[in-house]
């Protein structure tokens, strides 16, 4: 036999309160050496530390959040920015339709069917916050309007709309397309009528 003892052997004459000690995990059982006493100096120059420290986080955080707005603002105006688009390239669409219910048309159902789809198109754009500019009779406004000419019109005011060529279409405060018309003018054009340049 042999004088060294197995150590599960060992574990196993233990009872419940003869449990092995733990060797210490963390600093607490541990007798450290006492620290030196700082200086004023270094203790000053450890609270600037930990202030530009907490300073630093602080701005990362306002930086952080800034950002996550700005990323917010800019996906929802992105997303106006494509119902825009869609609607934008709607609206060539309508003025064909326009063109096809003017036309001198032989066959009602086929006029019937053209307004039916005109109606459709102009309940669905809205429905989105889409609306149609018809300004006759309005002030010019070169920020909604596009004047192709000017003539002189006794008893209107100068610069109120006379003809509408195009309508505009505005989606809420956006504009799609300015309405294209024709500006009453002071003073006598050549044929009765000018372009704007």
């Amino acid at each position: 036999m042999s004088d060294r003892k197995d150590p599960d052997a060992l574990e196993g004459k233990r009872g419940n309160g003869d449990a092995a000690p733990e060797e210490p995990t963390g600093l607490a059982g541990v007798n450290a050496e006492p620290l030196p006493p700082a200086s004023r100096g270094e203790l000053e120059r450890l609270r600037q530390e930990n202030d530009d420290l907490r300073d630093q986080l602080v701005r990362r955080r306002a930086d952080f959040e800034n950002f996550r707005k700005r990323t917010e603002r800019d996906r929802a105006q992105a997303g106006v920015e494509a119902v825009a688009a869609l609607f934008k390239a709607l609206i060539p669409s309508l003025d064909n339709l326009d063109r096809a219910l003017e036309a001198e048309a032989s066959d009602a159902s086929l006029r019937e069917g053209v307004e039916l789809i005109r109606r459709e198109l102009l309940a669905l754009l809205e429905a989105q916050g889409v609306t149609r500019e018809d300004p006759v009779g309005e002030m010019f406004d070169p920020e909604r309007h596009q004047a192709l000419a000017h003539e002189p019109a006794p008893g209107r005011p100068e610069g109120s709309i006379l003809e509408v060529f195009r309508k505009g279409y505005r989606l809420r405060d956006r504009l799609l397309r300015p309405a294209m018309v024709k500006v009453a003018g002071g003073g006598a054009a050549e044929n009765g009528s000018e372009a704007v340049h």
